[in-house]
């Protein structure tokens, strides 16, 4: 297929109009066609297309590396080692400009680009591109080789993306009305549906002022029977007045005589306490007499039966056994109670023969657990000896694990220690320490172990948590 045959595939009448033309015109120059009729040169450069401008660019861009200094011209030697993109944004005017100017530059880069193209660049050089090629791309081999007829290739190739051009805008336009129409038409729907609405509102509008204009009708009868049991109103208050008034005149002739009753009354009081408190001396005397003779009665008991203190307490048993079991020698007693502040600790150690019932390790790792179990050790029991001296409570502390230790710390004044055997923990031992205790003794366990809690309050122990301990003891 010959050029006049793309161009009628492509835009036929603008090709033959162009083909009129250019026949027509006079050839000049020594530049020859491969079949030895000469070239046309035009007078000016014909004005490139941008999709040719652009592709004419891109291949002289390409063909950049595979060029020598001597062929480069000095404009563009300093772009050819730039990348592809960058070459083609910096270099493109220069480039096309320098096409324009330079035909042995222009004639060396057709000669790449042919030979780059492969057969649709013999096909061009030829001036016999084929029907089904990129017009875009036969325009920019044709401005770049320049056979026969090439201004005509480059003008088709114009007419092609101008024809596209406005081919796409009159698609765009199209597409436009179409949206235009359908939003006219949602508009005109909403519209209707908005003027339905309003009428629909306007109706209520005109029921609800019927109805408030018949409200304020009735407001209005309504207001002026109000009026009318005003007046009705105010002459029963001033009827009423009067009769206040007469009452507050023999309310206050009552309140003096109630007043005289009252005087009278407080006098007999008076007399009455003066009986009471010689009676209630009367009584504290036979109380007296009474406890008196129970203390008797109780020593006479005492000396007739020949009880003696106890060497022994329970608390002693429990702490034997446990000492036995473990093969090691500790001192022991011990309860627990709920408390969260130590002054309710300090009412309880006040209590009567209380027995205070410590579990040690659980103390010490709350109160200082960053020291070493030896040194938690010491350190609680030398907060208990100061405890001790300051109270007169039995106070043991438990431990776990006397097998463990290569020898039994040795217990202060005041304070039983005790380590639990083999097979037991301390838990285990405080229980025991607690069922051992007769039943009405005060019996306080210091743990934040919640099942322990939970076992000596059952038990009828007090339960305290470690943390109330070691503030009393940082008190102290």
């Amino acid at each position: 297929m010959g050029v006049e045959d793309w161009q009628h595939v492509h835009h036929p009448a603008r090709a033959e109009h162009r083909l009129a033309r250019h026949s027509a015109a006079p050839v000049t120059g020594d530049h020859h066609r491969a079949d030895g009729a000469p070239d046309e040169i035009p007078d000016v450069e014909p004005s490139l297309p941008d999709a040719v401008r652009a592709r004419v660019t891109a291949l002289a861009v390409d063909l950049f590396p595979g060029l020598g200094p001597d062929v480069l011209p000095a404009q563009l030697r300093r772009f050819a080692q730039f990348t592809p993109a960058r070459r083609a944004r910096l270099a493109g005017p220069t480039v096309v400009a320098q096409l324009a100017a330079d035909p042995a530059f222009r004639e060396r880069l057709a000669e790449r680009a042919v030979e780059a193209a492969g057969p649709l660049g013999a096909a061009v050089a030829a001036g016999n591109p084929p029907g089904a090629a990129d017009p875009v791309e036969v325009a920019a081999l044709a401005y770049l080789a320049r056979p026969a007829r090439w201004t005509t290739l480059v003008e088709a190739a114009s007419a092609t993306v101008v024809a596209a051009a406005e081919s796409e805008q009159v698609q765009a336009a199209s597409r436009q009305v179409e949206r235009l129409t359908e939003q006219l038409e949602r508009v005109r729907v909403n519209a209707k549906a908005d003027a339905d609405k309003l009428r629909s509102d306007l109706a209520g509008v005109r029921a609800e002022a019927d109805e408030l204009r018949g409200r304020v009708r009735e407001l209005a009868k309504a207001l002026r029977d109000s009026e009318q049991d005003v007046r009705r109103l105010t002459d029963a208050v001033s009827t009423e007045r009067g009769r206040v008034a007469a009452a507050s005149s023999a309310s206050d002739a009552e309140i003096r005589r109630l007043r005289t009753r009252l005087a009278d009354a407080e006098r007999e009081l008076e007399v009455a306490k003066s009986a009471s408190r010689a009676g209630r001396v009367t009584d504290e005397t036979r109380l007296w007499l009474l406890l008196e003779t129970i203390g008797n009665a109780t020593q006479g008991l005492r000396r007739e039966l020949a009880v003696a203190p106890p060497d022994t307490l329970p608390g002693d048993v429990v702490a034997a056994s446990s000492a036995a079991a473990a093969g090691s020698r500790t001192k022991a007693g011990g309860q627990l109670w709920a408390a969260e502040e130590p002054a309710r600790l300090d009412q309880l150690l006040a209590l009567p023969r209380v027995h205070l019932v410590i579990d040690g390790y659980n103390v010490t790792k709350t109160g200082f657990p960053g020291l070493a179990l030896e040194q938690q050790r010491t350190r609680l029991l030398a907060g208990l000896a100061g405890l001790a001296a300051q109270t007169n409570a039995e106070i043991t502390v438990v431990f776990d694990g006397a097998g463990r230790l290569p020898a039994a710390p040795s217990s202060p004044r005041g304070v039983r220690v005790i380590f639990s055997p083999p097979g037991e923990i301390a838990d285990e031992v405080i229980r025991r320490l607690v069922r051992a205790e007769p039943k009405g003794r005060p019996v306080v366990v210091v743990s934040s172990d919640k099942e322990v809690a939970e076992g000596i309050r059952r038990a009828g122990a007090y339960a305290v948590p470690s943390v109330v301990l070691v503030r009393r003891l940082d008190r102290a």
